[in-house]
């Protein structure tokens, strides 16, 4: 059975084509927020099995966000999908708490850490 999943990005173009890889691969897509208030409020709301975060939006970034997610549920799982593939960015989400951090176009890669988590 797939996994609930909230997607987090600024780009409505990104959500939709992370949300289709999504349920073509038998995951529920609950929500979709554009920024990370949006995430935080839908989060609480939702209670997803699993968010995909953004790294760079307007107002509140991907960080920031993830940060108060854990901060509500040790347990959230949160991924960070994004074409900055900058270490000091991999290193913070994994200081977070992140259960990964990949490229937005690595499709496979994504579907796969998900089945796994």
């Amino acid at each position: 059975m797939g996994k609930r999943i909230l997607i987090v990005d600024d780009s409505t173009i990104m959500r939709k084509m992370i949300g289709a890889a999504l349920k073509e691969a038998d995951h529920e897509v609950v929500g979709e927020a554009k920024d990370g208030d949006d995430a935080i409020t839908l989060y609480e709301e939702l209670k997803p099995d699993l968010v995909t975060m953004d790294v760079t939006m307007r107002g509140m970034d991907g960080f920031t966000a993830a940060g108060q997610i854990l901060a509500l549920d040790r347990q959230a799982k949160i991924i960070f999908l994004s074409n900055l593939n900058q270490a000091e960015y991999i290193e913070k989400a994994q200081a977070l708490g992140a259960k990964g951090y990949m490229s937005k176009n690595s499709t496979a890669e994504i579907l796969g850490l998900i089945d796994r988590l």
